[in-house]
């Protein structure tokens, strides 16, 4: 006789069948896909066909302005995610009253914010292995040379775009409001990234108070693995510090209904 294989939990089947049809439904949104996987290399190709940027300056340490922006371009996948991309979609679930609908259901609202969390996150990480493919082919750009503790800088990164985003939704009570407030925070977090700017040049006082941003830091953290060395603690520390504390604030203040 046969042993029967144990039950798979209820709340594992109802997130892995949210998962699926969250899936399908992002990659039915070309203006997602867009924006989220494909911007940040298109942005980063259009700077590389600058000639002056595939030139060594002195200024950078012997660096080119296009070997900076490869982690800029990263994070600028990670705030279309977190902040243009995700927000609108769970406050448009919570305004027609989705998620109060699953609550009376096997599947819980968690399961839908759950989905929506990896399959962005994945969809991040996704665009980043492209920014440095691109920038490896196309322009020459160095693959990181600290691979674990690029690694580490990029989780901590996409977390803490993510707990921005979740924060974001939490205060605004209509889609509309989630794209409005998403919008205010996108500039800040573009400037501190370094998408008009590359953090590492800008003046010393200006890096110091950019480090303390969580994309500021993210920054500084992601180019010192470029370059070889490990991320500093501060920057990493910073990093998590500020994913904790959106984190934190997106639990206090996100409603299902």
């Amino acid at each position: 006789m046969s042993t029967p294989l144990p039950a798979r939990p209820l709340g594992a089947t109802a997130t892995a069948t949210v998962l699926r049809t969250e899936a399908r439904l992002f990659a039915r949104e070309p203006g997602s896909l867009f924006w989220v996987m494909l911007s940040p290399t298109v942005l980063f190709v259009v700077l590389g066909l600058i000639p002056s940027f595939r030139e060594a300056s002195e200024d950078l340490g012997g660096r080119r302005v296009i070997d900076l922006y490869a982690p800029v371009s990263v994070l600028f996948a990670l705030i279309m995610a977190g902040l243009q991309a995700m927000p609108p979609v769970l406050s448009g679930y919570r305004e027609r009253g989705i998620l109060r609908r699953m609550s009376t259901t096997p599947v819980r609202p968690a399961s839908l914010l759950t989905a929506q969390l990896a399959l962005h996150a994945v969809a991040a990480l996704v665009s980043s292995l492209l920014v440095i493919t691109v920038g490896r082919l196309a322009f020459g750009v160095a693959l990181p040379e600290n691979p674990a503790g690029y690694l580490v800088a990029l989780l901590l990164a996409v977390a803490g775009g993510l707990a921005l985003g979740a924060a974001v939704c939490a205060v605004s009570r209509t889609q509309k409001a989630a794209t409005a407030v998403g919008s205010v925070v996108f500039f800040p977090s573009m400037f501190t990234a370094g998408v008009w700017v590359p953090v590492q040049a800008m003046p010393d006082t200006l890096q110091r108070i950019v480090g303390l941003t969580p994309f500021g830091a993210a920054s500084q953290a992601l180019d010192a693995a470029a370059s070889g060395g490990w991320p500093g603690w501060a920057e990493l520390g910073t990093t998590a510090l500020w994913t904790a504390v959106l984190t934190g604030a997106a639990v206090r203040w996100f409603r299902w209904e």
